[in-house]
């Protein structure tokens, strides 16, 4: 199959979801550090939705099995993989809870028939939810509490062939360790050169360096970002500037409207809100063509 997913240019065609089923089904909010709105049934609803919206912008949808294995935030595909165009990068989690999810999606590209070009081990944690595409030869990856200095050495190793640069920024600490800060916590691109962002807890190092590769940065406003916990600004893009958020943030929207985007949106209070996981969060693209 086809596969390469770092041009932000080119429309989202195939792409990996899990449903959130038994094991989100049993999961206890006090492990996962869910909140207060948590919903098992309403999440599995939700996701549909957004799964129904992504497969509507005519991407093809690779369902990871939804198995009873305790794995509740292995809906969260975004975070144990990426892939480029010359194949998948398995990654090591930063949560602890998440260990196991990195196998079974070197398991899943092997089914799929997505070859593997390296894998992370050992001490070296590096999640996907820090990561984004500066350019197709430039991945930014934030350096933080699930992302550490070993694994962002280690990814520029299994990448340099590849003539790719991993570019590292330095993440705030903001809420601390038990929670879920990422790099795409507070950029969301909206395509190849127009990404919204929360400007006071961004690196100005990124985006300085955004700005002078000549992206359009929309400051996402901060009291949507601060009352959805960040979920506001976790928007995936289908294509560039036609995108999908959760509902519920009607003046983020208006931002991206206003600068041309096309806005879709889904109930998430229970699943994305409660969880600290959005669209972004919840696809693995695996073909941008």
């Amino acid at each position: 199959m086809q596969f390469g997913a770092e041009d932000r240019s080119k429309p989202l065609a195939a792409v990996i979801m899990r449903a959130p089923g038994p094991a989100m089904a049993k999961a206890r909010p006090q492990d996962w550090h869910y909140g207060a709105g948590f919903d098992p049934a309403r999440a599995e609803t939700q996701h549909a939705e957004l799964a129904r919206i992504v497969t509507a912008s005519g991407a093809k949808v690779h369902w990871m099995p939804s198995a009873d294995d305790s794995l509740s935030d292995a809906v969260f595909v975004q975070d144990p993989s990426f892939v480029t165009r010359h194949g998948a990068v398995i990654l090591n989690m930063g949560k602890a809870l998440r260990r196991a999810e990195p196998d079974m999606h070197a398991a899943f590209y092997d089914s799929i028939g997505v070859p593997v070009i390296g894998r992370l081990t050992g001490d070296a944690t590096v999640e996907s939810g820090d990561c984004f595409w500066l350019d197709p030869q430039t991945l930014a990856v934030g350096r933080g509490v699930r992302t550490n200095q070993a694994g962002i050495a280690a990814l520029s190793d299994i990448l340099r062939p590849y003539a790719i640069n991993v570019q590292a920024y330095d993440l705030p600490y903001w809420t601390g360790p038990a929670a879920c800060l990422h790099l795409m916590s507070l950029v969301s691109p909206l395509g190849p050169d127009i990404a919204l962002i929360h400007a006071p807890l961004l690196p100005y190092a990124l985006w300085s360096d955004m700005r002078a590769r000549g992206w359009t940065l929309l400051h996402a406003p901060e009291d949507e970002f601060m009352a959805s916990n960040g979920l506001s600004l976790n928007v995936l893009a289908l294509r560039p500037r036609d995108v999908v958020m959760v509902d519920g943030f009607p003046q983020t929207r208006t931002l991206m409207e206003d600068a041309g985007c096309k806005v879709q949106v889904f109930d998430g209070d229970a699943l994305c809100i409660a969880c600290e996981g959005g669209p972004t969060c919840l696809t693995r693209p695996v073909l941008r063509a």
